[in-house]
């Protein structure tokens, strides 16, 4: 059996930046298995699979996604991928909707200046009543507050230095399964940085997490006043994120890169 593959860096626009995610167009689903090795055989944060479907209201695509250890429930620069070889591969125009199985239908658009802008649910983060004891000590320094959400533990710092410095235990960190941990906090020359850890689902650090910002976006709209902010991941490779909070959903957009073009060839 073959497949196609595209490799894009996605939230960047200069190549080996931002966070790499290969995308596979299929007619029908293989095998979990199947996705699952392949994810685990490109080794990038995430492989997302798409598929064309013809429903009731129209044409859309199906989505899932895949670390190298899981399937995940929703996954932003995956997406970010995928609207980009769809636009600029598949030869689809205007807006393009997502059918997911945890997430609802997630809508894309290609703005004027070339950003992908993605339609999130709003998935503003609750503070933490006891915090995990693996959280504080799996973690360097502590953090001023913990919230979570269905995704992850927010730990939020009171300067952006202390983000950028922040060790962790993966091991520690791996008992919150199946949570991962976000560290934030304010920054200078943009609205928040962040960093995004995750041992317990796919990797130590994700380079650039859109998904997450789908709670980062509304928790520091209601710090800092305003609806539109921007982002920046603080990884190795780092990552920029234009937000902005509409009600129930968070627009999330950000430039993508295309890396590589090919084929898969899995035995049958």
């Amino acid at each position: 059996m073959k497949y196609d593959i595209y490799i894009v860096d996605a939230f960047t626009q200069a190549q080996f930046k931002g966070n790499s995610a290969a995308v596979v167009p299929v007619n029908l689903w293989p095998e979990d298995s199947t996705m699952q090795q392949i994810a685990a055989e490109n080794n990038l944060s995430e492989t997302a699979f798409i598929r064309s479907v013809e429903t009731e209201s129209g044409h859309h695509f199906e989505i899932r996604w895949f670390s190298p250890l899981t399937e995940i429930a929703f996954c932003g620069h995956a997406t970010l991928a995928a609207s980009f070889v769809i636009f600029n591969h598949l030869g689809a125009q205007g807006e393009i909707t997502f059918l997911t199985r945890e997430v609802g239908p997630l809508t894309v658009n290609q703005l004027p200046d070339q950003r992908i802008e993605m339609s999130f649910p709003n998935q503003q983060p609750e503070p933490v009543d006891q915090v995990p004891a693996a959280l504080l000590e799996g973690l360097s320094e502590q953090p001023a507050q913990v919230l979570k959400n269905r995704q992850a533990y927010f730990a939020v710092f009171d300067k952006a230095a202390s983000v950028a410095q922040l060790t962790y235990h993966s091991d520690l960190l791996k008992q919150l399964a199946p949570l991962d941990v976000v560290a934030t906090a304010r920054a200078d020359n943009y609205d928040f940085i962040s960093r995004y850890f995750w041992p317990a689902n796919g990797g130590d650090e994700d380079p650039v997490t859109g998904s997450i910002h789908a709670g980062l976006a509304p928790y520091w709209a209601a710090i800092l006043g305003r609806d539109e902010l921007v982002a920046y991941q603080a990884s190795q490779r780092g990552g920029v994120l234009h937000c902005q909070v509409a009600g129930e959903r968070v627009l999330v957009s950000g430039f993508g890169v295309l890396y590589l073009q090919g084929t898969i060839f899995v035995a049958d």
